[in-house]
């Protein structure tokens, strides 16, 4: 029995449940159809797969902060490759069921998650670093320094 009357059809509210008492969203279920067509295993991927990153350029240096949640820095892997690109990759493991357990809710996404960016051209690619805390991966890129063009002061006759 409904505690709260359901406004927007088969959505169900509940004060004894928590997730009941979402925001409804409009979109939910829209793009359904076309990850129904995908196999399961692709679908928990793809939710996991979007890897949020913040990229902000210093005097120094390019900063990248990327959201792993859930990740220790054994499972996550930073690489250079030629052509200036970075690479940031990373895998969750699925929980592991037991056949006397009774799932309530499964929200959280497991499987790898895969990003590559090309860096600047004033990337210094020998020299990147990255380090993680609390779920959130930091690499710093060094920059080059810019060879400013040597300005030679004329002398004006006259």
């Amino acid at each position: 029995m409904s505690l709260i009357p359901s406004f927007f059809g088969g959505r169900r509210s509940n004060v004894f449940d928590p997730f009941s008492l979402d925001v409804w969203d409009p979109f939910d279920g829209l793009f359904n159809s076309a990850l129904s067509s995908l196999p399961s295993s692709a679908r928990e991927t793809s939710q996991f797969a979007n890897m949020r990153i913040d990229w902000k350029e210093t005097p120094e240096a390019h900063v990248f902060k990327a959201d792993l949640p859930g990740l220790k820095k054994e499972e996550v892997t930073v690489e250079v490759e030629e052509g200036r690109i970075l690479q940031i990759s990373g895998e969750r493991s699925k929980e592991q069921e037991e056949k006397t357990d009774t799932w309530h809710r499964v929200e959280r996404s497991s499987g790898k998650v895969l990003r590559r960016l090309r860096l600047p051209e004033n990337a210094k690619m020998e020299q990147v670093k990255a380090s993680m805390e609390n779920g959130v991966l930091t690499v710093t890129v060094p920059k080059k320094e810019e060879k400013r063009p040597e300005v030679k002061a004329i002398e004006i006759a006259g």
